[in-house]
């Protein structure tokens, strides 16, 4: 403490840091709780019909042609209750070759097929793990939680390295 500087003005400049540090902590965990729910609502639109397949339609589809950013090809049931259709659609994707069959389930009502089997979960959770690497560096930058941060980081980075290795 400056000696000409009465104790009441120590506290306050205390007080006020404190303050300051409790907000920036504040602010960058909601930004880092927000980045993170966007990664699980961006990956839900696909994980839920992988993960959730009771009453879905189960079968493999054989990829012939492929235009634009969607592959088509056609269906066979392999679940009771699906029926064979002549053309489904899936994405296009690095994943997704002419030629090859993968196993699907198709979304209800649709002709749209999403990879299933371990390749197709951790391919639909792929949004979660930019997220979790995203968050990773505000939660080490502006938090400065360096430990949790690595753990985000590793597990982004992880489920990101084993989807690319289980796709090729």
């Amino acid at each position: 403490m400056i000696p000409a500087m009465p104790a009441t003005a120590a506290s306050a400049r205390r007080a006020s840091v404190t303050a300051l540090r409790f907000g920036r902590v504040a602010a960058m965990g909601t930004l880092a709780a927000l980045i993170l729910f966007a990664g699980v609502w961006g990956s839900w639109g696909t994980a839920q019909h992988v993960l959730l397949t009771k009453g879905r339609e189960h079968g493999t589809v054989r990829v012939t042609r492929c235009a634009g950013d969607v592959c088509s090809g056609p269906f066979t049931p392999v679940s009771s209750g699906a029926r064979p259709r002549a053309r489904v659609e899936i994405e296009k994707s690095v994943a997704v070759r002419a030629g090859t069959t993968y196993d699907v389930v198709l979304k209800p009502g649709t002709g749209e097929a999403v990879r299933s089997g371990p390749a197709g979960i951790l391919y639909a959770w792929v949004p979660l793990g930019g997220a979790l690497l995203l968050a990773s560096v505000v939660v080490a930058g502006g938090m400065r939680l360096v430990r949790p941060a690595w753990v985000l980081g590793l597990a982004g980075a992880g489920l990101l390295t084993v989807t690319f290795v289980l796709l090729q």
